[in-house]
């Protein structure tokens, strides 16, 4: 498996502070499963560069317990990802430096192998907190790091693209980042809510973030309640990756699981 190394803007670049305005859900985090709760996640580094901002003074606020936050979303991704701490795919992280300072952004992820560095940008805090106050900015900051935090932690498909914006690799990383957030209730869950992208054809299945992410959610929801899990791990299994390979092989081999297939009956389902 070669090392991911990206650089990866949160969707939360094309939502408003996740609808705030007292018109969204505020879903209280996820537990931890069991098998998961003493797994160490990676060691914490906290760093608040911009102090004299007042996004910072607001995100210390609403964490209080730098590391304790950190470490527990981190938990709530991986097992979201993987079957328990045994599973022989799951990607072990040394260390995780985690920024917070002023710049114009959202969050971003970088570094590679076992080394991950996430930043988020105390001027979206700002607007998040001024837009729906301290539980939907909780909520918003839950659902930039679950996404960030799946890139830190998923698998990444051999044989299809790179990180370039297009391909099926690409592709794959995000989509599976904004699933693995779905799916810990940091978008709605209603399939006719506004935080899922109405009426796009142009590339399906394979244009990533949320377009992708509430087609997985959905397959979850109906094909195979791993399917998430399933998907991540056909990184490892299938070479080359692609879509259609990866339902197939989850799914069972019939004209029913290709993915244009699976495609056309989720978008019936959900009265597109």
């Amino acid at each position: 498996m070669k090392k991911l190394l990206i650089v990866a803007l949160s969707l939360a670049l094309m939502v408003p502070c996740a609808n705030a305005k007292g018109k969204k859900t505020v879903h209280k985090p996820i537990k931890i499963e069991k098998q998961w709760k003493n797994y160490n996640p990676g060691t914490i580094h906290f760093y608040d560069k911009s102090p004299e901002a007042e996004g910072s003074a607001i995100y210390h606020t609403i964490v209080k317990d730098k590391d304790k936050y950190i470490g527990e979303n981190a938990l709530r991704v991986l097992q979201t990802l993987y079957y328990g701490p045994d599973d022989p795919n799951v990607k072990h992280i040394a260390d995780i430096h985690y920024t917070v300072e002023n710049y114009d952004g959202i969050s971003e992820k970088s570094g590679h192998g076992d080394q991950v560095a996430i930043r988020y940008s105390t001027r979206w805090i700002e607007n998040c907190f001024k837009e729906g106050g301290k539980d939907k900015l909780d909520y918003e900051t839950r659902g930039v790091i679950y996404h960030e935090l799946t890139h830190a932690y998923q698998l990444e498909p051999m044989g299809c693209g790179h990180y370039d914006g297009k391909s099926p690799c690409w592709s794959f990383i995000e989509g599976m980042a904004d699933a693995v957030r779905l799916s810990c209730g940091c978008f709605e869950q209603d399939f006719q809510s506004k935080d899922r992208p109405r009426n796009d054809e142009k590339r399906k299945w394979e244009s990533g973030y949320r377009i992708s992410g509430y087609f997985l959610y959905w397959l979850q929801l109906n094909k195979d309640p791993e399917f998430i899990k399933k998907f991540n791990a056909s990184a490892a299994e299938l070479y080359p990756w692609s879509w259609d390979a990866a339902c197939r092989h989850i799914l069972g081999d019939k004209p029913e699981n290709y993915v244009e297939n699976l495609w056309k009956e989720y978008k019936t389902a959900i009265g597109d």
